[in-house]
């Protein structure tokens, strides 16, 4: 048996393909979509061209699946945040929303709930500490930061159309 295998392609106009095989020489890939969703395929052992299984999956059910996989609990370097009275919580514009196309700032988040928008991430790329003048857009993913009534009340700002 050898090692896992991680292989990366681009797929212009669509996102970026992962394949990884296995230490049993298992297929699965992962095409990460520019949208935000992902379709993840299994393949049989004995023909590695023939899909087994393809699930198409939006960008909170990945993030579902990416808990389940790689929980909170078990990584030391996280900060445990409920142990402080916080939450951290991803929060998504639609594609409707009243914040597309307007800066941060304008939603007033951290003066009108206590809450901190710690990173944004839109389609395959994230983008860390945004600034006041950063400009939101629909389908972006808020990772937001605070109590728990303010990420109640970030989420329903945010939820705005």
């Amino acid at each position: 048996m050898g090692a896992p295998r991680l292989s990366r392609t681009p797929l212009p106009g669509i996102g970026v393909r992962y394949d990884l095989t296995t230490r049993e020489q298992d297929k699965v890939s992962v095409v990460a979509h520019r949208d935000g969703s992902r379709t993840l395929s299994a393949y049989h052992r004995d023909d590695p061209d023939a899909c087994a299984l393809s699930l198409r999956l939006s960008s909170g059910e990945t993030a579902a699946l990416i808990d389940a996989l790689m929980p909170m609990h078990h990584s030391p370097n996280l900060l445990s945040t409920t142990d402080l009275g916080l939450v951290a919580e991803r929060i998504e514009l639609s594609a409707t929303s009243y914040w597309n196309g307007r800066l941060l700032a304008e939603t007033r988040m951290r003066t009108d709930t206590g809450v901190s928008i710690v990173a944004v991430l839109r389609r395959a790329e994230a983008v860390p500490s945004p600034t006041p003048g950063f400009r939101l857009a629909g389908g972006d993913t808020l990772i937001v930061i605070g109590t728990r009534e303010g990420v109640d009340a970030a989420a329903a700002i945010l939820g705005r159309e």
